[in-house]
């Protein structure tokens, strides 16, 4: 599914090609040929999940604001499968021009080479980060069901019917399924996990019964929750989500070994992108991201703004890659 976002007004082109001009000019960044410059292009932003999912939501609220920055239209290009490995191959393939990049996760830079023993690109090589987005804290959150109404009541009636609750995700080593196995190992219950191309598509198989239970960003369960059709039942994360800050998390409740490092969104481009270019997409992403309109569409979603830059993208890297490594191997997770 593509769409093709909005860019800076007339004027605002206009006085954006005058100072490529002038830079040009003065013999430093540019070369002389107006063709030269980037981008002289759209940009596309592959996602390497489903529509519906908080990736998606967040590329689409951001690429507004990005593509205002960079005064080209921005494409989002939505490539789902394999826990974003489909995307993950089809932008590690792109040619390193800057036109083509990706929208990086936990499961597509982190995740994905712990849990398959083929994966159809590197990524600890496929790819250079341009810039850190944003965040998307997790909610647990269930269907209605007889006899249960807070955290303590699921942990009851999942212990007391092992194996018989379901729960539903983007896929297999993504946040939201290992959220949940590390729920599991926290409090010693049986659940199933059902893999789903996309957030929006698990939370829709929750709402219709084909599954008890989600962990998933209050960007993608939120209209659901107001609507009764979903209960949160716990903040998964070490704070309350700021869209819905009444929610206690699950340490509040007593579960101290739940806590879930929030899914967190970044652009990469594919490795050999000539640094100058990696440097003026990061500069238009930190400009897009301090925006007052931009944070508060997401602050409103429940979805925080990170620190920018590929220095911040590049130790975040490290860390998650630390801290997934236990979950993985504690829960004996594999997609193969």
């Amino acid at each position: 599914m593509r769409n093709e976002m909005s860019s800076l007004p007339r004027r605002r082109l206009l006085a954006a090609a005058a100072g490529a001009a002038s830079v040009a000019a003065a013999g430093t960044l540019w070369p002389v040929h107006a063709a030269d410059a980037f981008p002289g292009q759209p940009v596309k932003l592959i996602v390497t999940f489903g529509a519906g999912g908080v990736a998606d939501v967040v590329t689409r609220l951001v690429g507004n604001s990005l593509a205002a920055e960079l005064g080209q239209p921005v494409v989002i290009d939505n490539r789902p499968g394999a826990s974003g490995a489909i995307g993950a191959r089809a932008a590690s393939l792109a040619t390193a021009d800057g036109y083509t990049l990706m929208i990086g996760t936990p499961s597509t830079q982190v995740i994905n080479p712990m849990i398959y023993s083929k994966l159809p690109y590197d990524p600890w090589t496929a790819f250079v980060p341009v810039s850190l987005l944003a965040e998307a804290p997790v909610l647990l959150s269930m269907r209605p069901m007889a006899g249960v109404s807070d955290l303590a009541g699921l942990v009851r009636h999942a212990r007391a019917h092992p194996g018989k609750l379901t729960f539903g995700s983007a896929g297999v080593g993504t946040t939201p399924h290992l959220g949940m196995e590390l729920f599991k190992l926290a409090t010693g219950t049986d659940i199933v996990h059902v893999p789903y191309k996309s957030g929006g598509e698990a939370v829709n198989a929750v709402i219709s019964g084909q599954v008890d239970l989600i962990v998933e960003a209050a960007a993608v369960v939120g209209p659901f929750l107001k609507a009764g059709q979903l209960k949160a039942l716990a903040a998964a994360g070490p704070r309350r989500s700021t869209a819905l800050p009444d929610l206690p998390t699950a340490a509040e409740q007593g579960l101290k070994d739940f806590e879930v490092t929030a899914p967190w969104f970044g652009i990469a481009a594919p490795a050999g992108t000539p640094k100058e270019r990696v440097d003026v997409l990061a500069g238009a992403a930190a400009r897009a991201m301090a925006g007052a309109e931009l944070r508060q569409r997401l602050q409103e979603r429940g979805i925080e703004v990170l620190p920018s830059g590929a220095a911040a993208y590049q130790s975040l890297l490290e860390k998650e890659r630390r801290d997934w490594q236990r979950v993985v191997k504690a829960a004996q997770v594999t997609a193969d």
